[in-house]
């Protein structure tokens, strides 16, 4: 009788103790789930404008499930309609602008509407608005007996019957429903919360790819070549290491500048150093291997020994590392967002919602500074959880 073939590669040892840990492939889905509404972005958004800055200042602050009418205004100004590929990567501008009614009365060349307004007015506001102007970018309008005649701001001429220009105007009478509510400035906030996980998983990534690779050219040098690079490297690495983090990535951001790129770089510069001291050690450990003294008398050069021989087995503590260095890198851009040295407005940090709300907290609208809150504590509880469990499942002595 033959046995089944099963061959245990590393590979499938590493993924048999990974999937033995819950909170680690709990992790692993909460990120994904962060990293296609990250990647999605503002085609699932309710707000697609760019940011998810559509401020309606007259429903401020309104509830989860919050739900109005709008009228929707022609901008007097030529929009390009982007593909959707441009569309999901940096959002669709608005064409028009949006007024909180509560109810309109359409007339023949005009719409008449009642303004938004949360409580009841004893006298309540109207505003009246040509229908030519709702519906087109416009320089001028005419009014003939049964048409209108318009020209549009790119001197082209439209005319149109005044019915069929009032079924028009009635069709940018439209509802929308906030599913998380309002921000203070009339934002969406659901909006505002999907597109800040694109920023908090792009400073995760970005930051973690340059600590890595300064930290493993920086560390595989000093612990290859040793002697006077080596205590240099070291020098430079205590000296660094001695610096408090948050002070340091302050230091950097105010030499770079305010701005989105500038916190990438400022994060990562600031993250090397656990990553060289590590693979130092792992390559001072690795170099007197025997193997490796066969590949030093079969000619081979520096840089093959230790990108071919040297780094792929001592890459495991490296990726448990840079899992924490995730959780470590939304926590300092969550900081220094909420601190005003971060990403700037109008781009959406759960860092700077935090900063912009934590006067509600004592309010009725503490969700608004909690939600954000909550979405930083998930995602760098999800890092650790992944961190954890890469250990667990990379040390294959357990």
């Amino acid at each position: 009788m033959k046995l089944p073939n099963k061959r245990y590669t590393p590979t499938k040892a590493f993924w048999r103790r990974f999937r033995k840990n819950p909170l680690a492939i709990g992790g692993m889905v909460l990120i994904g789930i962060y990293l296609v509404l990250s990647i999605l972005g503002y085609l699932i958004t309710p707000d697609s404008s760019p940011f998810a800055n559509r401020q309606v200042v007259e429903i401020a602050t309104q509830n989860p499930g919050f739900r109005t009418q709008f009228l929707k205004v022609r901008k007097n100004k030529e929009v390009e309609k982007v593909s959707w590929i441009k569309k999901m990567l940096s959002g669709q501008p608005d064409a028009y602008n949006y007024i909180p009614i509560n109810n309109f009365t359409l007339n023949d060349t005009t719409i008449v509407v009642e303004s938004f307004s949360p409580h009841p007015l004893e006298t309540p506001f109207y505003a009246a608005y040509t229908l030519a102007d709702v519906v087109y970018a416009q320089q001028e309008y005419h009014e003939n007996a049964n048409t209108i005649n318009i020209k549009l701001i790119n001197n082209k001429q439209v005319t149109i019957p005044a019915n069929e220009l009032q079924e028009k105007a009635k069709a940018q009478i439209v509802e929308r429903s906030y599913l998380l509510g309002t921000d203070r400035f009339g934002r969406d906030l659901l909006s505002r919360l999907v597109i800040g996980s694109r920023i908090s998983l792009s400073v995760g990534f970005i930051s973690v790819l340059i600590s890595v690779i300064i930290g493993i050219f920086l560390g595989a040098t000093a612990g290859y070549f040793g002697g006077k690079i080596d205590k240099l490297i070291m020098w430079l690495v205590n000296v660094v290491w001695s610096i408090p983090t948050l002070l340091l990535v302050i230091a950097v951001t105010l030499v770079l500048g305010k701005g989105f790129w500038q916190i990438f770089v400022a994060v990562g510069l600031t993250m090397w150093v656990e990553v060289a001291r590590v693979v130092r050690g792992q390559v001072l450990s690795i170099r007197e291997k025997e193997y490796i003294e066969a590949a030093r008398a079969l000619g081979m050069s520096h840089f093959r020994i230790i990108f071919n021989h040297i780094l792929p087995n001592a890459i495991n503590p490296v990726i448990i590392i840079s899992a924490a260095n995730f959780a470590t890198a939304i926590l300092l851009e969550a900081g220094l967002s909420f601190l005003g040295i971060g990403v700037q407005p109008p781009i959406p940090s759960w860092g700077a919602m935090i900063k912009q709300h934590y006067g509600f907290i004592i309010m009725e609208q503490a969700y608004l500074a909690l939600l954000p809150g909550f979405a930083i504590l998930s995602m760098v509880l999800a890092f650790t959880w992944i961190g954890n469990g890469l250990r667990d499942a990379l040390d294959y002595k357990a």
